[in-house]
C-alpha cells in the first residue's frame, strides 16, 4: 500500500531530476557539423522517411548557441579541429556529442598526419557509432541509446557522487539496442530478445 493508491486520478509522481533529463532528452537540438559521406546519412535521417522529429530533433541548427548535441560526421582533419573544438565550446549546457562513422570515433582508413585519429582527441565523446558510412536507423539507435544515458544522469554535485558510488560498486547502465528494447512478439506482445530487421 503505496502513496500512489491514495492520491486521486491524474496526479503523477516523479523526482525532479527524472522529470529534467525527460525534458533534457525529449528535446535534443543537434548542431549541423559535417565533415563527409557521414553527413548525408546524418541528412537522410532528418528526412521525412526516418524523421528525427519523432524524437523532438526535427530542426538542425546553424548556430552553436542554440545546439545542444553535437553529430560529428566525418572525418575531423587537423585544420578542422580547432573550428570543431570552438563550436563546442560555443554549445550551450549541458551538451552531448555523438561521434559518426569509423573516420569520426577512430579516423577510419585516414592514418595519416593530416586527420586527426578520433574526435575524442578534441572533444569529449558521449555515444561512438560504427560503419562506413552508418545507415540513417543506426544513428536513431545512437540517438535513442544517447536519450537512455541522459535520462539516468544525475543532477548536481551531490548525486553525481552517489551516482559514482555506485559505478564503483560495479552497477552499469545496460544499452539495450532499440529493436529489443522496444520490439513486439506477435502473440503476446512481450518485449523480444532478437533484432528484428
Amino acid at each position: 500500500m503505496g502513496l500512489e493508491e491514495k492520491l486521486p486520478n491524474g496526479i503523477v509522481l516523479a523526482s525532479v531530476e527524472s522529470l529534467v533529463n525527460w525534458t533534457r532528452k525529449a528535446s535534443l537540438w543537434p548542431a549541423t557539423f559535417g565533415l563527409a559521406c557521414c553527413a548525408i546519412e546524418m541528412m537522410t535521417s532528418g528526412a521525412p522517411r526516418y524523421d528525427l522529429g519523432r524524437f523532438g530533433m526535427e530542426v538542425f541548427r546553424p548556430s552553436p548557441r542554440q545546439a545542444d548535441l553535437m553529430i560529428v560526421a566525418g572525418r575531423v582533419t587537423n585544420k578542422m579541429a580547432p573550428v570543431l573544438r570552438q563550436i563546442y565550446d560555443q554549445m550551450a549546457e549541458p551538451r552531448w556529442v555523438l561521434a559518426m562513422g569509423v573516420c569520426a570515433s577512430s579516423g577510419g582508413m585516414f592514418n595519416n598526419y593530416a586527420v586527426v585519429q578520433g574526435v575524442d582527441h578534441v572533444v569529449p565523446v558521449d555515444m561512438y557509432l560504427p560503419g562506413c558510412p552508418p545507415r540513417p536507423e543506426m544513428l536513431i539507435d545512437a540517438i535513442l541509446k544517447l536519450h537512455q544515458k541522459i535520462q539516468e544522469e544525475p543532477l548536481g554535485p551531490v548525486r553525481a557522487e552517489l551516482a559514482a558510488e555506485r559505478r564503483a560498486q560495479g552497477e552499469k547502465l545496460e544499452l539495450l539496442p532499440s529493436s529489443v528494447k522496444y520490439g513486439k512478439t506477435k502473440k503476446s506482445g512481450e518485449v523480444q530478445a532478437e533484432h528484428v530487421w
